[in-house]
This record gives structure tokens, C-alpha cells and sequence, in this order.
């Protein structure tokens, strides 16, 4: 690490700090003979530059890392005057940090909280025309902007619950608008203490940056918010925005779309200081526009956060896993999200080519793989290996099953082993895998159990397969409220008679070979009559994926046993006591 001082023209010299990067950095498309891009982070309020020690960490063995203490802050100058707080000031100081750390490149920029509000104001000006490569924001709108955004939304009755939440989350800009009190709250030691009750991993601040730092409001924020004007970026931009933001709401940063040509929004996991907190996070994010601008491959989350221009399909972007992908629902469902812009990983006990080549025919990419859902070290290595070679999948469909029927007297133990290895131990393999590693992400994701109507009804004719699909649908009731704190939903898919291959591959306990192929033949006909299409369920699960639905009942006869089950459980019980058909 080297360090340097920056003096500007109203004498404010700035601290600056640049991190090489370590052995031989290569370029986006692997190169190591070319330039390494210089990245330059902007701390907000009340921080120095140490808001960036962990990403600098993950960031700097393949960039230039550049931090610097912002005006007022840390080791560089703190300013008496109001206006010396401006933030025309700011973005030069910004442009001046720029020119001695990069004088003959562009940079990219990585910005957070007032950082990111003095650095939109720069990018939006003059000072930084021709000197931006991209610029990822995290929780700081242009004033500007937010001044369009308040005023236009209180013309909208429909966005007003948006407008009071972030009005409510802003009153504390208000109370640094009054003289004296704030500045006792700070030496007070009161505002270290509401920060961390806010956001944990908020140190205290040093108090001299606090009080100095309160200019910040009081020389900007009525003044822009008050008569917002028209300011455009003319670089890539990927806004940032943690959901459990206690400042800043996702829909006052991301609702920018009039103002950017080539703008992104990713939505991840975190606080308010997610940049401290989660800097693998943050610096991934930033890498992968970095990359992306710089001449690679646009990574499938550029992709799918883009907002202008827009990707086409719901799910453009997405990388979605299916097990049981060869045939029936699994099939379809892969299909399915491979029409909407979705690559798909096609898992089976065989690999399920034909399915992959349909895949590809509609536009998207296929990874047809082979494993047993029901063994857990093959699921391990298989989870492992699609997270190294493709990625972490958005979406989880545990599909993959079989049927067992038969009275839980003749049903043997190793018929009931089977059953619950394979339909419920392969749910738990998926949703466990998959799970924790889309809560580590922390940019979302959705996991889907295909459970099945039989999980409401007791019955004499399926109980190993009724207990099976049970235990699933609760299974996914309680992943989804473990998940839903790192924004990754789960929901139970719980069919009816649906035109599959299930019902000739079942296995009937307690009868001989004839009688056994007899049934088989029977309950094809039975769902062949039903004749309900394993694309009319795949269709379901994308709808259940995008309003994160808890259980989703895609037949008519799946629906009445769901009413039935909570209404009148006695009547169930009392059909399940007839002799089995």
C-alpha cells in the first residue's frame, strides 16, 4: 500500500491510499500485458476510508484499488466553512483524486452512502466527462435525482406507501438541520449508539468526522432535493441496494431509469454497511461490470439486473436447476424457464440430452448432468461442481422422484427406504446445498420442492408416497422462513393427477408381477384420462418463483384436497377409511 497527499484549489489536502495489485493481474479476457484498471472507492458519512479495507482486500489482487478520506474526514483537512461541503467541492475533490492517482486512463468507480451522492453529482457534471469507465453505486442516490423522485411520486397515490417508508427512513435528515443538537448528540456519544442499535457493524464514529461531516446535510440536502435538476449519466451504472437498508430504500435508488442509458440494480442481502460487513459481496459486484467493461463476458447477474435496455424473458439471466429433468414436470419446467431466457442445468440419473438439446433450441444454454439425489456425498461433489463450473443457480427446482403404493403393512422396508431417499432425502440434498449457498450470495434466489396433493390426503392406497410428499411440504415451510431473512424464497409445488410416466413406473407393494403390471397399466389410463399437462404445473412454478408463493396447488383436484384438508380434515379421514379402488 502507498500513500500520498492531494492538494485542491481551496487548499484541502486529501489523504489517499493505493493498493497494488499482487503477481501478475490479468486483464478480463485473461491477458496480463495490458493496463490493470484502477478502481477508486468513495466513503460516505460518518466513515474514512476504512470502509473499504475488506473489499480493497478481495479487489486488489486484480485491480488498482484507490481509497481516500473525504474532505472533513479521517487524515485529510476538515473544513470550517459550510460551504466548503458543497458537493460542486466534493466532485472536484473527486476529479482532482482521479487525475493524480490515473492521469492517463479511465477509472471505475465504487462508491458508497455520501460517496456515492457527491460521485453521482460528479459524474453528472463536467468534472469527470471522458474519465469514468463505470460507477457502481451502494446506497446513495443522486440528490438530484431523488428530488424528481419525491416529486413525482407524490403525484402517484400508488407509490405513496414508497414515499412515506423512505420518508420515514429519512427523518433523521431533518434532526441535522437543527443547530447545536445534533453536535451533542454526536459528542454525546448518543448517535454511535443509535447507529450500531441501526446497523450493528457501524463502528462509532470518530466524533471530530461526525460533527465536521454534518455540513454535508446542511449544505446540500435542501438545496438539491428543493429544486432538483436534470442531470444524465453517460456511463455504465450498477446501483447497489441492500434490502435491509435502514436509510436508503431500494425504490428511491434504483427508480432511476430516465437518467441512465446502461443502468443495472442488483438487490442483495444486507445492511446499511454491507461494504464492511459482506466485502466479498460488494467487490464481486463490482468486479463483474469491471470485467464486463472492460471487454469480458457479461456475467449472468449483470444480466439479469440490467433495467435499461432491458433483457428479454422473465427470467433472462437466470440459471435454474432441475432435478428429475428427463421427463414429466421436470422436463417441462425446464422448458419452460429456458423460453423465458433462463440457462438450465438438467440433472438425472442419466443425463438427460435430448432435454438439453431442446434447451439450446429455444435460446438457452444446457449443462445436462448425471447424479442420484438420493446419495449424499454424490449430491455434495454435484453441488460443488455446478457452483464451480456454472455458478450458483437463481432458482432450485427439487423435482426428482418416484412412486411407491401400496398399504404401509405391505409396504416393505426396503420399498420404504427407496421412497424417502429419493423423495425426501433428495429435496433435503437440494434444499440444503443449493440453499446455503444462495443465502451466502445473498443476491436472492427461490427454491422450489415439487411435493404433491397426496401431502394433504390420508389415504390407505399411497402412504409411503403421502408420507414422502408430507414431509416436503413441510420441509419447505420451514426453509422458507429460515431463508427468508438472507431474501431467498421457497416454496411446495403440490400437484394433482398430472400426464407423467410416474404412475407406469410405480411400484405396487404386496402383489405379484401380473397384478402389479395390471395396476400400472390402469393408473396410466387413469391420468391419461385426467389428461392435465405437465406444462400446465411447470407454468406454476415460474409464477410461484416470481411472487414468491408458499405453496402453489396447480390442479383442481389438488385444490379441493388443500380446502378440504383445512376445513373439514374429519371428511378425509373418513374417505381414507373406504376400501381402497
Amino acid at each position: 500500500m502507498a500513500t500520498q497527499r492531494v492538494r485542491v484549489d481551496d487548499g484541502v489536502e486529501l489523504a489517499v491510499r493505493m493498493f497494488e495489485p499482487s503477481g501478475d493481474a490479468k486483464a478480463a479476457d485473461g491477458r496480463i500485458d495490458v493496463p490493470v484498471p484502477t478502481v477508486v472507492c468513495v466513503h460516505g458519512y460518518p466513515d474514512n476510508a476504512s470502509l473499504w479495507d475488506g473489499v480493497a482486500a478481495e479487489l486488489a489482487g486484480r485491480f488498482r484499488v484507490v481509497t481516500y478520506d473525504v474532505r472533513g474526514a479521517g487524515a485529510s483537512t476538515r473544513p470550517r466553512s459550510r460551504d466548503a461541503y458543497l458537493l460542486d467541492r466534493l466532485a472536484a475533490d473527486l476529479a482532482a483524486v482521479v487525475d493524480a492517482v490515473s492521469p492517463d486512463g479511465p477509472v471505475h468507480l465504487l462508491a458508497h452512502d455520501w460517496g456515492a451522492i457527491q460521485t453521482w453529482h460528479a459524474v453528472t457534471g463536467e468534472w469527470l466527462r471522458g474519465r469514468v469507465a463505470s460507477f457502481t453505486s451502494i446506497s446513495g442516490p443522486c440528490l438530484d435525482h431523488a428530488g424528481h423522485w419525491f416529486r413525482d411520486n407524490l403525484r402517484r397515490p400508488s407509490a405513496w406507501r414508497d414515499l412515506v417508508r423512505q420518508a420515514v427512513h429519512s427523518a433523521y435528515i431533518g434532526f441535522f438541520q437543527l443547530p447545536v443538537v445534533p453536535e451533542l448528540a454526536i459528542r454525546s456519544g448518543v448517535l454511535a449508539r443509535v447507529l450500531r442499535r441501526t446497523d450493528p457493524d457501524e463502528p462509532a464514529p470518530v466524533k471530530a468526522d461526525a460533527v465536521h461531516g454534518l455540513n454535508l446535510y446542511r449544505a446540500n440536502m435542501l438545496r438539491r432535493l428543493g429544486g432538483p435538476g436534470e442531470r444524465r449519466a453517460d456511463v455504465p451504472v450498477q446501483v447497489v441496494a441492500p434490502t435491509g437498508d435502514a436509510y436508503v430504500t431500494a425504490p428511491l435508488q434504483s427508480g432511476i431509469e430516465r437518467w441512465v442509458d446502461d443502468l443495472r440494480v442488483r438487490r442483495i442481502s444486507g445492511g446499511h454497511w454491507v461494504a464492511r460487513a459482506e466485502p466479498r459481496r460488494i467487490a464481486r459486484a463490482a468486479a463483474e461490470l469491471i470485467d464486463h467493461v472492460e471487454g469480458g463476458a457479461e456475467a449472468r447477474s449483470l444480466r439479469r439486473s440490467r433495467v435499461r435496455p432491458r433483457p428479454a424473458g422473465r427470467f433472462a439471466g437466470h440459471l435454474v436447476l432441475v432435478t428429475g429433468a428427463a421427463s414429466g414436470i421436470g422436463r417441462a419446467t425446464a422448458l419452460a424457464f429456458a423460453d423465458e431466457g433462463a440457462d438450465v442445468v438438467l440433472a438425472d440419473i442419466a443425463p438427460p440430452a435430448e432435454v438439453a438439446d431442446e434447451v439450446r433450441s429455444r435460446g438457452g444454454e444446457a449443462f445436462p448432468r448425471s447424479v442420484d439425489v438420493s446419495d449424499a456425498e454424490a449430491m455434495a461433489e454435484f453441488a460443488t461442481s455446478v457452483v464451480a463450473e456454472v455458478g450458483v443457480p437463481d432458482v432450485v427446482v427439487n423435482n426428482a422422484g418416484v412412486g411407491v403404493a401400496g398399504s404401509v403393512l405391505d409396504t416393505s422396508v426396503a420399498d420404504w427406504t427407496h421412497v424417502v431417499d429419493v423423495n425426501l432425502w433428495g429435496v433435503i440434498h437440494g434444499s440444503r446445498l443449493f440453499g446455503r449457498r444462495l443465502a451466502e450470495r445473498g443476491e436472492g434466489g427461490h427454491v422450489v420442492n415439487v411435493a404433491s396433493m397426496a401431502a394433504w390426503l390420508p389415504n390407505a392406497v399411497l402412504p409411503a408416497y403421502s408420507t414422502t410428499k408430507a414431509a416436503v411440504l413441510q420441509l419447505t415451510e420451514c426453509l422458507r422462513a429460515e431463508l427468508a431473512a438472507h431474501g431467498v424464497g421457497a416454496s411446495a409445488v403440490c400437484p394433482g393427477i398430472v400426464r407423467t410416466s410416474i404412475a407406469a413406473t410405480t411400484r405396487f407393494a404386496g402383489v405379484d408381477e401380473a397384478e402389479q403390471e395390471g395396476r400400472r397399466t390402469r393408473s396410466d389410463r387413469l391420468f391419461a384420462r385426467r389428461n392435465f399437462a405437465p406444462e400446465k404445473v411447470a407454468a406454476e412454478i415460474l409464477r410461484a418463483v416470481e411472487r414468491d408463493r408458499p405453496v402453489v396447488a396447480p390442479t383442481a383436484e389438488a385444490k379441493v384436497t388443500n380446502v378440504l384438508s383445512r376445513f373439514t380434515p374429519g371428511l378425509l379421514r373418513t374417505a381414507a377409511r373406504r376400501p381402497p379402488v
